[in-house]
């Protein structure tokens, strides 16, 4: 499976965040439409890639940094 990545037209973390939050809200208050609903678990499922897209970026630079002290102690 190929790792979403942040790209310029896609949200940045917080905002994709937040509208996958309203997302959640709406779904769980109900009142939608069956195809309103598909909508929005399709948008959720977006947003949900984006946001692990940069969870994973952020995981690697961390990595990468701790691995680059890790070699400067040694």
């Amino acid at each position: 499976m190929a790792k979403a990545k942040p790209e310029e037209t896609a949200p940045g973390y917080e905002q994709a965040r937040d509208e996958l939050i309203d997302v959640v809200r709406r779904l769980e208050a109900g009142g939608t439409t069956l195809e309103e609903s598909l909508a929005l678990w399709e948008r959720g499922e977006e947003l949900a890639k984006v946001c692990r897209g940069w969870l994973e970026g952020a995981r690697a630079r961390l990595d990468a940094a701790l691995a680059g002290t890790d070699a400067e102690e040694e």
